[in-house]
């Protein structure tokens, strides 16, 4: 139909399950502070204390384990601290190491001094050196450890398990940013083996603005809060609660919990690759070589440039994006594919295609329509191609 877009970029936000939307408004619909003590205020309480259960249920983690926060973004501030300790034996962990390719939410957002912060290298496919990461727990001891679940712009898996073995043989702990991966592929504290986990809403159906820092037991501490105040959320988020969005979260990592999409998402993208391919024979898929989100499908054309390719997609029609959406709009070459080694003229041509639960077989067709539309339009491709 003339006019409908076809939305592709749902590793930036995803559209508002209806579940969470109905929740929100129900809320909106009331009133009361979530720390009052009449029955409005009770009422708040209970829909924020029945979204924490949902967001545990989802990471498989107790409710009381849980603490709201405005985003993954500021989860990864509130948790990154030197201030963390043992709640059993007082023990304080001074250094970070991050992971190669982390959002820059945890690259910027940490609260460590920068000279007691090191970047573990990358393999070529994207993933961790596992190696370097073993040498660097022999020269520091106990140490944070910041490693995503799952890039966003390549749809890498990074080995979180494996890692936390290795970090927590030395005594250490695992923050895991999971933002791009809760819905999307099995986020449970069992599966990941991670310490603390970050979540986003609006990464798996929920309204943007709140999020989520989640702790596998009570033995780590957070000395400092981030945001100190009334004593909300345990004494670790200070603030009223946006009782709307937090509900609105609740129900949608209740759906997402279950992972019904993610076999269609993976059938969606392979066919996507496969038309693709034909169109442009020597397509460069990034981080094929390693297990990806089945959502997410990252490519470059030789030779062609991504601001041509998405400005010409976006006039079709077709949103999709350049990357990550946390640099304002800029297109740029992400740090991501300089860390996995790839040439800058192939880094210039980024194109991330991501799709969401509400993504159909008719939004592939409308890319791969568009797309060789484009090519043909600019010349790169002869028009048999198509």
């Amino acid at each position: 139909m003339a006019g409908e877009r076809s939305y592709l970029d749902h590793n930036a936000t995803t559209a508002l399950r209806p579940a969470a939307r109905v929740r929100m408004i129900e809320c909106l619909d009331g009133v009361g502070n979530a720390s009052s003590i009449h029955a409005e205020g009770r009422r708040a309480r209970a829909a924020i204390e029945i979204a924490r259960r949902q967001v545990a249920g989802l990471l498989e983690t107790a409710a009381d384990l849980v603490t709201f926060t405005s985003g993954a973004t500021e989860a990864a501030a509130l948790a990154l601290t030197p201030s963390l300790r043992d709640g059993a034996g007082g023990l304080g962990l001074a250094r970070l190491l991050l992971g190669p390719t982390e959002h820059p939410a945890v690259v910027n957002g940490h609260r460590f001094p920068a000279d007691r912060v090191e970047v573990i290298p990358a393999e070529a496919d994207g993933t961790i050196d596992l190696n370097a990461l073993q040498i660097a727990l022999r020269a520091n001891g106990p140490v944070v450890l910041a490693l995503q679940a799952a890039n966003g712009e390549t749809g890498v898996l990074q080995p979180v398990a494996a890692a936390s073995a290795l970090v927590r043989r030395e005594g250490g702990l695992v923050i895991c940013d999971a933002a791009q991966a809760a819905g999307r592929i099995d986020c449970r504290f069992n599966t990941l083996d991670a310490d603390m986990i970050l979540i986003s809403g609006h990464k798996l159906g929920g309204p943007q603005g709140v999020g989520a820092l989640a702790m596998r037991s009570g033995r780590w501490r957070i000395g400092t809060p981030l945001v100190p105040g009334g004593g909300q959320e345990r004494g670790l988020r200070g603030g009223t609660e946006n009782t709307p969005a937090i509900a609105g979260f609740g129900a949608a990592a209740a759906e997402a919990a279950r992972l019904v999409d993610a076999p269609r998402w993976a059938e969606l993208r392979d066919e996507a690759e496969r038309h693709l391919r034909t169109l442009a024979p020597d397509l460069v898929v990034f981080g094929a070589a390693a297990p990806r989100l089945p959502n997410t499908l990252a490519f470059a054309i030789p030779g062609v440039r991504n601001d041509t390719l998405m400005i010409g997609l976006d006039l079709a029609g077709i949103a999709v994006s350049t990357g990550s959406a946390c640099s304002s709009g800029k297109v740029s070459s992400p740090h991501v594919l300089e860390t996995m080694g790839v040439d800058a003229h192939l880094r210039s041509g980024l194109i991330r295609v991501s799709l969401g639960w509400s993504s159909k077989a008719d939004d592939i067709d409308g890319l791969v329509d568009a797309l060789a539309s484009v090519l043909r339009r600019i010349g790169t491709r002869p028009k048999a191609a198509a």
